[in-house]
């Protein structure tokens, strides 16, 4: 079994020599941090990774789950050291500024490090997560008041936080809402209401937590502008930061659920008995447009959640199929029994894996780098560019990897076979903890609809053209590399076939026509997720060429035997010789079938509509 959960070398391609992450430190914002210090941050999380968090991993999931009991909720009891831990080592809100608690680390760092958490164990870093979340808000719409009443404790760790948005009855409509909010002499409010599937709802890592919660206030307006977001903490915090009594937070049940059996998703009543008193989170009525900010973050870190879990499949998958004997070598026709990885199956899994794993490695990463560049931007200009791609991209980084994540760790069973079906193996663990993010934070059909209703036709269509530019130039790129020429006309048709949907999407809007739109977001989202995967994966193999010919030349290996012989000895070329063959794959494979699969979609099939609702059953 590998204790390997992360390509760090791809990681730190990604980093240094695909995005440079050393363009940051030139700001003032980042000016402390160096390429030392990027190594040294990534090598201790690996470690803390490694060695805090991933013993907890199959321990939570067997033996010592979060359990409900007398009316309180209990996270693993083998939590509770590495939580600690993680705290201490200022490793709970490094992206905050230094002066609230945090380390100011660019949020493409902080994806890296995400990744080794996540991949180790995401269920335990849901506890952080949402902490991290809910201080964000109090941080930039707190009063300083509630700044230096919750921020500070819950960027420290001592104090939690979660996200209560969804209600019983309502799912996903969050206009739906019944929870109420009634003022009170003092500028508080009464809340009252039931929220559900709360992640890190209630435990005992922490001795408070506090519930952004969203609610109506008596006489507001029905839906979602009549909204409005509370502060509301389990226990009450007296004036001067000692913890008071309790809220009247009361917690109703923890689910059973399919897998990550470590976090705690709970049902929470508001206001029981009449006394759960809440503050005003920014002002009354954008409720919506405030929780928005940690609902994207959330929906960035689900897509995180999908790479993470397909990186640790994959990561075992080489190692099992390094090590499994079984069958003759059908490449070399030898009657001896070889590791399964001889097998040519076999590998066209483990390489359709590690594509896109690397695709969305890259992609995750560099909407982070989108985020920091956003932040130092020196021109309105600037900003607008950067955040127009991480406006574009959220919903297409959650609904594509969650989805590709269950994909990727269904396949590392299949490279398993009989064995990845047993619990003696954690692929079937990584399934199941990896099937959740497809459904919570909005939907994958949820995001689609955002996709192709808001994102595409935001600053008129700008940001859409924007990654189209960036993409053509990564086309033009690779057309001046021999070993890439042709792949980069399987990007370059791609692109234009995305380009010409978007122009049907908008033929059909503009006519009136939404039924075909309707219908095909979901495969849209999944097409355009390809497109952007295969320019990341091009934009990398044109490094790895250039890369490629200059230790070709220092070694004197000028033909294609020496060339490949020169890799099964020198890891450098061996790493660089798998990232263009990932990016071939992927565009012969992959993105040559984009242009039928919009095909597809323009046909405008009704079907799914027409269809009766009685020919369902038989």
């Amino acid at each position: 079994m590998s204790n390997s959960l992360v390509n760090t070398r791809d990681q730190r391609f990604v980093l240094y020599e695909q995005i440079g992450i050393e363009k940051l430190f030139g700001y003032e914002r980042y000016a402390d941090y160096s390429m030392d210090m990027v190594d040294m941050v990534l090598t201790e999380a690996e470690k803390f990774a490694l060695e805090e968090i991933l013993p907890t991993y199959e321990i939570a999931d067997k033996e010592d789950p979060a359990v409900f009991k007398d009316g309180k909720v209990y996270a693993p009891k083998c939590y509770h050291k590495p939580f600690k831990s993680l705290r201490e080592g200022g490793w709970f809100c490094p992206i905050f500024p230094v002066d609230v608690g945090g380390q100011g680390m660019p949020r493409v760092l902080y994806n890296a490090t995400g990744e080794l958490f996540g991949a180790a164990n995401y269920s335990f870093m849901m506890y952080v997560g949402l902490t991290v979340g809910a201080a964000g808000l109090v941080m930039e719409y707190g009063t300083e008041e509630q700044k230096n009443k919750y921020l500070y404790k819950m960027c420290a760790g001592e104090w939690a936080g979660t996200m209560c948005l969804t209600e019983p009855g309502a799912g996903s409509d969050v206009g739906a809402s019944r929870a109420t909010a009634k003022r009170l002499p003092d500028g508080t409010f009464s809340i009252t209401g039931t929220k559900c599937f709360i992640s890190s709802g209630d435990h005992d890592l922490t001795e408070n937590i506090i519930h952004p919660v969203l609610a109506r206030i008596e006489g507001d307006p029905p839906g979602t502008k009549g909204i409005s977001i509370f502060i509301v903490p389990k226990f009450r915090v007296n004036d001067d930061g000692s913890l008071g009594e309790p809220n009247d937070v009361i917690t109703g049940n923890i689910e059973h659920k399919m897998g990550i059996k470590g976090s705690a998703t709970a049902t929470l009543n508001f206001g029981e008995n009449g006394n759960c008193i809440g503050e005003l989170l920014g002002d009354e009525r954008a409720g919506m447009k405030i929780m928005f900010q940690m609902m994207n973050e959330a929906r960035l870190g689900t897509g995180m959640q999908g790479l993470d879990h397909a990186s640790a499949a994959l990561e075992h998958s080489i190692a099992y199929a390094k090590e499994r004997i079984q069958s003759r070598d059908m490449l070399s026709q030898s009657h001896e029994g070889v590791p399964i990885i001889r097998h040519p199956d076999i590998r066209r899994s483990l390489l359709w894996m590690k594509s896109h794993v690397e695709g969305m490695r890259s992609m995750n990463y560099w909407i982070g780098y989108c985020i920091d560049m956003a932040e130092v931007a020196e021109t309105e200009e600037e900003r607008e560019k950067w955040d127009g791609f991480v406006e574009l991209l959220t919903p297409v980084i959650k609904a594509y990897c969650s989805d590709k994540g269950v994909e990727i760790c269904s396949l590392a069973m299949d490279v398993y076979g009989g064995y990845g079906y047993c619990q003696e193996y954690p692929v079937e663990q990584y399934m199941r903890d990896c099937k959740i993010a497809t459904i919570y934070e909005g939907t994958n059909a949820i995001q689609s609809l955002d996709l192709v209703f808001r994102k595409l036709g935001q600053r008129k269509g700008q940001n859409a053209m924007n990654l189209l530019v960036d993409i053509g130039a990564t086309v033009e790129r690779c057309k001046g590399i021999d070993a890439l020429k042709n792949h980069a006309e399987y990007l370059g048709g791609a692109s234009a076939a995305f380009g010409d949907m978007l122009m049907q999407f908008v033929a059909w809007l503009k006519g009136g026509e939404f039924l075909a739109p309707f219908i095909n977001t979901r495969p849209f989202l999944m097409i355009m997720g390809d497109v952007i995967i295969g320019w990341r994966l091009m934009d990398a193999a044109a490094i790895a060429a250039e890369k490629l010919d200059a230790l070709f030349k220092e070694a004197g290996a000028d033909t294609a035997e020496a060339q490949r012989e020169l890799g099964k000895n020198n890891g450098d070329v061996a790493f660089y010789q798998g990232k263009i063959a990932a990016a071939k794959y992927f565009a012969t494979n992959i993105l040559t079938t984009v242009e039928s699969r919009f095909k597809a979609i323009k046909l405008a099939d009704k079907t799914p509509v027409e269809i009766l609702d009685e020919s369902f059953t038989i």
